[in-house]
C-alpha cells in the first residue's frame, strides 16, 4: 500500500479540541478501548471494556476526558504498523473503533445515488448498458430531485406521475417514499480498520467503494459521535435484483470503519455531520485515479431522523448500533473504456476524508484472499472473562 500513515495524514485537523475513541490489538492482551490523542492511546479498560459499553455511559466523552488512562503506544508507532501487508504481529495495531454495535446502514439517501441505483436496475447489473440507460432514466425524471421531501404529499404526487412513465422503482421507493431503507450491512466485530485489506468479490465485475459517515448510537437511541465508513458494493449482484442486497454488502472485509470514533462534544456536533464534506480517492496500480465528493448538505432525510428509522419502539438494539448515512458519491468514470464506467481492481488504495473525522485508508482484494473473520463474539467474551472485566 502506497500510503504513508502519519498522525497528520489520519487524525482530524482540529484533533487537539476532539475527544476521539478507538480499539487497538495489543498482543498478549487482546483488544483495548484506548483514548486517542496525538501523543499517544490511552488505556480506557478502567472506564469501559468495549466500545458499546462505554457509549451506554451518562456522558461518555466526559468520562473519557476525565479518564487516568495509563499510556499503551505513541500514535505515530501504531500508524505505522496500520497497513496489514507490512504488519507486525508482535506490536499493536489499531482496530475497527466499534465492536459489539449492530452495523446498520441506510440507503439511497442521496439524489445521485438514488438515481444510479434505479439504473442498476434498470441494466440488471450489467455495466455496458449502464449509459444508456442513464440517460433514458434522467430524460424522464431529471437529475434533481433535492426539492423533494420524502414521504411529503409532493413525493406520492410525484411517484404518481413516474408510475405512469412506467419507471417507478423500489430506489425511487425509498428515496422519496414515506420509509427509509435500513439493512444490516455486516456483523458485530466483522468491520475492518484502518490499513486492513476491503474485500470485493472474485465473481463480480461492476463493483465500488460508497465514502459515508457512520453515526454511533447506544442502546437508547441516542447518537453520540461519528466515524468514517466505506461501504463496499457489488453494483452488479444488487443490479441483477435487490433480493441480492446481501450478497452484494456483507462479505469477508466489506466493511471498513475509522479510524477513530469522534464523540459529540462541546467542540463536535450533529451540526458538524449535516455539514461535512466528504472526499473519496481511488488509486488504482496502473495510474488510474478516481476522486469524488459527497456533501451531507444534499442528504435528502436528516441523519436524526434516518437513526429513528433504525432504533425505536419496534425495533430495539441492546449493544447499540452504527449507522452508515449513505453517499451521493455514484463513480460513472469509464476505467476501462467508452461507457464501462468505474469497477475496482486488485490493489487499488481507497482513501474517504472529511476535516472534522479524519481519513480512513483500505487497500482492495478479493474476499477469499483478505484474511479470514475469526474473533467473533464467542473470542470476545473469553478473551474479557480471562482479563476479569466480565
Amino acid at each position: 500500500m502506497t500510503h504513508a500513515f502519519t498522525a497528520q495524514a489520519h487524525l482530524p485537523e482540529d484533533h487537539q479540541q476532539a475527544t476521539l475513541v478507538g480499539r487497538i490489538w495489543q498482543p498478549g492482551v487482546g483488544p483495548v478501548l484506548v483514548k486517542v490523542q496525538a501523543d499517544g492511546v490511552y488505556d480506557l479498560t478502567a472506564v469501559a471494556a468495549t466500545s458499546s459499553q462505554l457509549l451506554e455511559l451518562d456522558n461518555p466523552a466526559a468520562a473519557v476526558a476525565q479518564a487516568k488512562a495509563p499510556r499503551l503506544a505513541s500514535l505515530e508507532d501504531l500508524l505505522a504498523n496500520a497497513d496489514v501487508a507490512t504488519r507486525d504481529t508482535s506490536r499493536p495495531w489499531l482496530l475497527a473503533p466499534i465492536d459489539l454495535q449492530a452495523v446498520k446502514a441506510s440507503g439511497v439517501t442521496f439524489v445521485a445515488s438514488m438515481l444510479e441505483r434505479v439504473i442498476e436496475e434498470q441494466a440488471r447489473g450489467d455495466a455496458g448498458r449502464a449509459e444508456s440507460v442513464r440517460k433514458a432514466i434522467t430524460a424522464v425524471i431529471g437529475d434533481n430531485l433535492s426539492s423533494v421531501v420524502p414521504g411529503s404529499d409532493g413525493a406520492a404526487k410525484l411517484k404518481e406521475v413516474l408510475l405512469e412513465q412506467g419507471v417507478w422503482s423500489q430506489y425511487l421507493e425509498v428515496g422519496i417514499g414515506p420509509d427509509a431503507e435500513i439493512f444490516t450491512k455486516a456483523q458485530p466485530l466483522s468491520s475492518v480498520g484502518l490499513g486492513d485489506e476491503v474485500g470485493i468479490h472474485p465473481k463480480s465485475v461492476w463493483n465500488n467503494p460508497e465514502p459515508e459517515i457512520v453515526l454511533v448510537v447506544n442502546s437508547r437511541g441516542v447518537t453520540l459521535g461519528a466515524t468514517l465508513g466505506n461501504d463496499v458494493n457489488l453494483r452488479d449482484f444488487e443490479g441483477r435484483s435487490a433480493l441480492l442486497l446481501g450478497k452484494a454488502k456483507d462479505n469477508n472485509a466489506s466493511c471498513a470503519v475509522g479510524p477513530f470514533i469522534r464523540l459529540f462534544d462541546a467542540n463536535f456536533s450533529i451540526d458538524d455531520v449535516r455539514r461535512a464534506e466528504l472526499t473519496m480517492r481511488v488509486d488504482g496500480t496502473e495510474g488510474f485515479t478516481l476522486k469524488g465528493s459527497s456533501s451531507m448538505s444534499m442528504i435528502s432525510r436528516d441523519p436524526l431522523n434516518l437513526v429513528e428509522h433504525a432504533i425505536g419502539p419496534n425495533h430495539q438494539y441492546p449493544d447499540g448500533l452504527v449507522l452508515f448515512l449513505g453517499t451521493m458519491f455514484a463513480p460513472t468514470q469509464d476505467r476501462f473504456g467508452p461507457g464501462q464506467g468505474f469497477t475496482h481492481q486488485v490493489a487499488d488504495v481507497v482513501t474517504i476524508a472529511t476535516p472534522k473525522l479524519g481519513a480512513l485508508v483500505n487497500k482492495v482484494n478479493f474476499t477469499d484472499k483478505v484474511a479470514p473473520w475469526t474473533f467473533g463474539l464467542t473470542a470476545l467474551l473469553k478473551n474479557l472473562a480471562q482479563r476479569k472485566l466480565i
